[in-house]
């Protein structure tokens, strides 16, 4: 019993099953088509800035999952400033949240397939955006972020180099600082 506690032990870094995740790549090289995922959001307006959006299953490795028993919701509204009623964060704060949220589970399993410890991780993130674009006041600023500051202070032997060149895995960080192509139809009901 305490043979199988400590190799169990010893398989988990930062709270990963580094065994369990060296599978996980090893079948996605075998089958690059494991590695194909679709996640999908629906979303349904209330009133004013205030709208839910709700996160069932996705398809995954070869399959559906979670269609049944798997239900998120998030909820976005506006600051009172911006004429919301400040009930939780507005959409421009969950894509800081996003990016906060992948860049910290990039280090946390990127180190451990690596073998590297992380004791703690705190990030800061911040968010310059000019909100004439979206008034219609100016075509010279962008209606997106114009930048993004992310901070992060990591507990960990690894230098910060290493750590950064881990982060930088992020798939949310790739579709910002990529973009992506996103195909909007808007019909009427």
């Amino acid at each position: 019993m305490t043979t199988q506690t400590r190799l169990t032990a010893t398989n988990v870094i930062n709270g990963i099953d580094v065994i369990e995740f060296d599978n996980t790549i090893q079948a996605v090289k075998a089958q690059p088509e494991l590695g194909k995922f679709q996640f999908r959001a629906t979303n349904r307006w209330d009133m004013g800035g205030y709208n839910r959006t709700t996160i069932r299953g996705f398809y995954g490795s070869g399959e559906e999952h979670g269609t049944e028993d798997r239900s998120f919701v998030l909820e976005a509204d506006e600051p009172t400033v911006l004429l919301g009623e400040d009930r939780t964060a507005n959409p421009v704060e969950y894509l800081l949240h996003a990016l906060a949220s992948c860049l910290t589970s990039s280090i946390i399993y990127k180190a451990a397939a690596r073998g590297i410890t992380i004791e703690s991780v705190e990030s800061k993130l911040e968010g310059d955006l000019d909100a004439r674009a979206f008034l219609e006041l100016s075509n010279d600023v962008r209606k997106g972020y114009q930048n993004i500051r992310a901070s992060f202070k990591v507990k960990s032997n690894a230098s910060a180099e290493e750590l950064k060149k881990l982060a930088e895995f992020s798939p949310v960080l790739d579709v910002i600082t990529h973009g992506t192509p996103v195909s909007l139809r808007v019909e009427k009901a």
